[in-house]
Order: C-alpha cells, then structure tokens, then sequence
C-alpha cells in the first residue's frame, strides 16, 4: 500500500461517514462491490482518475479534497508572489469564538492550487472535533486567497449551500509575525442575519486555552473602535 493511496482512502471513509453512508450504499452509488470499496478506503487498491471523481461525486465534494494534503506533501510554488505570512505554507488555521454556543471554532485551509497570478484555489473546514479528522467538521467552503500589497482577500462558497458566501480580509500580510487577525464576513442561519467575526490566522496550530478565548472575545478597545468609526474594524 503506498502512502498516498492510504491518505486518500482514509479522506474518503472520512467524508463518506460524515455523509452518513455505509459501505455497501456507497458501493452502489460507485457501482462497486463493498469489498472494493472498502480496500478502496484501507488503501490497498489506489484508485484511477476516473473512479476518484466518482467517488467525489458520490459524497459531493470536489476532488481536491480527496487529493489535497497539508504541509509534509510540499506547498504550492507562490515564490514571489506570495507575502510573508503565507509563504512556504500550503496549510494554514484560523480560530473565532462563537457567542451564540460560548465556543471556540477551529478552521483549516488547504491549498490546493493552481496558482493564478496573486491568488490560489484553497478549502475551508469549518467547526470540527478534532484536527485528525478536520474534514468531518460542520462547514466547508471553496474559492480563492488573493494576496495585495496592504492585505489578503479570502473569497469563500458554502460546498453545501452555493448560495451562502463569506469573506475574510487580513491586514499587512507582508510583515512577518507569528498570527495576524481577520475579519470574517458571512451569513448566520442561528438566527438568520449577517454577521461580522474577528478571525486570528496563524501558520501553525495555537494552544486552546482561556489566553486564546480572550483574545478572540470582543474587546472594550473593539467596541471603543466600534463607536469610533461606527463600524466593525480589526487591526
């Protein structure tokens, strides 16, 4: 079994027990046989091209997600193109608090490529358990990083809802720092209204204790700007 075969098995058995489907109704979609399908997932038969956007199909997601891997399988080429923040990463995270359920939100983006110009084709996992298995998480969205002199453009499409979209905008990208803060723009469906969140960004995995809470809670300074500009605003 090769490695990547494995990885890939193993995003497939993910996304198809967060569709809530068996082996054997998975198998049928394929028109495979469960025993197949299930060496399809261990990684003991590696699947063609054609098999994986059929499989793709089947749980609807897009191919990168199967094909997609974080850091250790080598970053997108953004030489030059890319700003200090995000150079050498084809993996990065993000963290908001949620007052609506009093919980921090984990995110991870993926790279995925190609590049076009100053931006990347990424995903974004949304609200999950666990960053073992991140792709089984609440929200996923698809679109595109583009990167400017004084910031980065996030453009985000719910893979289950086309028709729900988000945004981040993240400050001086150029200048090197270990987490840089976003906003995030998008629609809550709990209740229905649009919202406005602060997002930290960090290229490696931040410690989730009450220092990370707090600093993700709006602050008396956030309001002080607030009311200052009569508008949300994050530096």
């Amino acid at each position: 079994m090769g490695e990547i075969a494995r990885e890939i098995g193993g995003r497939m058995r993910s996304f198809r027990r967060m569709r809530k489907l068996t082996l054997t109704q998975l198998a049928a979609l394929l028109y495979r046989s469960p025993s197949t399908v299930s060496k399809y997932e261990t990684g003991e038969i590696a699947m063609d091209i054609e098999t994986l956007y059929a499989v793709a199909q089947a749980l609807h997601i897009h191919v990168e997600q199967l094909l997609c891997r974080g850091r250790e399988s080598g970053t997108p080429d953004l030489s030059g193109r890319s700003p200090a923040f995000f150079n050498g990463v084809s993996q990065f995270y993000s963290y908001l608090f949620d007052g609506r359920s009093n919980q921090l939100i984990r995110c991870v983006f993926d790279l995925v490529g190609p590049v076009e110009e100053n931006r990347c084709r990424l995903l974004m996992y949304m609200n999950f358990h666990s960053f073992a298995s991140y792709q089984n998480c609440e929200n996923t969205y698809w679109g595109y990083i583009e990167h400017y002199d004084a910031l980065t453009n996030i453009q985000l499409t719910n893979r289950d809802t086309p028709m729900e979209k988000a945004s981040v905008q993240i400050l001086a990208p150029y200048l090197e720092a270990e987490t840089k803060w976003g906003l995030f723009n998008g629609f809550s469906s709990r209740p229905m209204m649009p919202i406005a969140a602060k997002m930290l960004f960090a290229r490696e995995r931040l410690r989730e204790d009450e220092h990370l809470i707090t600093r993700l809670k709006i602050s008396r300074e956030d309001i002080r700007l607030c009311r200052l500009y009569n508008m949300m605003a994050v530096t």
